[in-house]
């Protein structure tokens, strides 16, 4: 029989306090494998960090997500947001439900095209739009979604060149009650300036207004906001209708909607707080439905849906570094995944768990990632068992932006693979060698 391992003594203050309504806090439980694949053995053939991406957890989530909103609205479709995670295996997998893909440059559009997506099927939303990206999406048909004035201009320039007619909408901001409004993107409702866009773009004659477009903030946890925003899109579509006797074909309402991931400094977890898919399909399609719109000209519902989608379905395992006390004796752990991979531990308390059996004893714990940078902080305090070096964890809740947002900064950027829907482990992107980050280096001669 092996002797079990030692564990220090310790004396603890336990402080468990009157229980509030949600109960009190439940224990830790070990994640030891992620689709049936374990976690030891994910680390052992790809290393420590990896990203791993469930595809059985993508389809299960959008499908909930369209069941949501195509039972509650007659039209509606999705398009995939590239900038949320682009790893072309993800693209497909969402494309293959039926989704279309909504980029914000020309990296991303020539990325969807080589996904396989019809120019008719992406939205090209963004404020920076070149003369060479706006000529590719006008001839493949794209559906742009014009930010600025200067973009509108130029667009009705090149119709003069062009043999295709721009298919176009307008980005509108607007106030719905949430706060900060995002008023930087897009023509203000309040003041106007959407109805003056579109105005011009009725008059020039060269351009087919097709949509009307609003993506008012992001993880925003009010439904309700949604709802106004729909209300006042949809009295845009009536005014145009009234004025120009014209039809909208869609009405997208973009992101924004918040996983259950928690925020720093909530009082109660995302998973308690965040509204479900069925209560932003309410508040979206109650306004469309009780809107001016007439029945026959009910414009298609596009969510633009993001990190809801994605987030549930990423994980990142790894391996502690170390543990150490520091000067005021506070515990702290040294991780293998810093805030180069992590991008979104920044404003969340991502949920970390052990990925073997441990020790009944916990500590108030700060988690710092390997770089040589003070803000390299993956939790600030967490209540966590006392792992020892090279034991293995799972952070949860990591498939929005991470794999988009990531640096390579001090460490290489490790491998990504994808589970599939039968248990199998497919590297989707290579970790980085030395190799891959001097390819693109010049030294000069004279320092040869």
């Amino acid at each position: 029989m092996d002797k079990l391992p030692f564990e220090r003594p310790i004396i603890k203050k336990i402080e468990t306090g009157m229980p509030s309504k949600f109960g009190m806090r439940s224990s830790y439980q070990v994640i030891s494998d992620i689709d049936g694949v374990p976690v030891k053995e994910i680390i052992e053939n790809y290393g420590s960090p990896c990203y791993v991406i469930s595809e059985k957890t993508i389809r299960e989530t959008y499908k909930d997500a369209y069941r949501a909103f195509s039972t509650k609205y007659p039209k509606v479709q999705f398009a995939w947001s590239y900038k949320t995670n682009y790893m072309n295996a993800v693209c497909k997998v969402y494309h293959s439900e039926g989704s279309w893909a909504e980029v914000v440059s020309g990296f991303e559009y020539d990325k969807a095209l080589a996904n396989g997506m019809q120019g008719s099927k992406i939205i090209f939303n963004g404020p920076d739009k070149s003369i060479e990206d706006l000529t590719k999406a006008i001839n493949n048909k794209s559906l742009i979604h014009i930010d600025h004035f200067d973009e509108l201009y130029t667009i009705i320039e090149l119709c003069d060149s062009l043999k295709e007619r721009p298919k176009v909408a307008i980005r509108v901001n607007m106030d719905t009650g949430i706060f900060p409004q995002w008023t930087r993107f897009g023509f203000n409702y309040e003041n106007g300036e959407a109805w003056d866009a579109i105005n011009r773009i009725m008059v020039s004659g060269k351009i087919d207004f097709i949509g009307l477009h609003a993506h008012i903030g992001t993880y925003v946890m009010v439904a309700s906001a949604y709802g106004m925003a729909a209300t006042k899109l949809a009295d845009l579509a009536s005014q145009l209708y009234t004025k120009y006797n014209h039809v909208v074909k869609y009405i997208d309402l973009g992101g924004g909607f918040a996983s259950k991931n928690t925020l720093k400094g909530a009082y109660l977890p995302g998973t308690d707080t965040t509204p479900s898919f069925d209560e932003y399909a309410d508040a979206i399609s109650s306004a469309l439905l009780k809107s001016a719109i007439k029945p026959d000209n009910l414009p298609t519902l596009i969510l633009e849906t993001g990190r809801a989608l994605i987030d549930d379905a990423g994980s990142i395992v790894g391996t502690v570094l170390a543990n150490k006390r520091l000067a005021d004796k506070s515990r702290t752990m040294i991780l293998d995944v810093g805030v180069n991979m992590l991008f979104t531990s920044f404003w969340y308390e991502h949920k970390i768990t052990p990925a073997q059996e441990f020790s009944g004893q916990t500590e108030v714990t700060k988690m710092y990632g390997p770089l040589c940078m003070n803000i390299d902080v993956i939790r600030e305090s967490i209540e966590f068992p006392l792992l020892k070096k090279d034991d293995n964890f799972v952070i949860s809740r990591i498939g929005a932006y991470n794999m988009t947002q990531w640096m390579q900064f001090i460490t290489l950027r490790p491998n990504i693979i994808m589970i599939d829907l039968e248990g199998k482990a497919h590297i989707i992107r290579k970790a980085e060698t030395q190799n891959d980050v001097v390819a693109n280096e010049i030294v000069p001669d004279y320092l040869k």
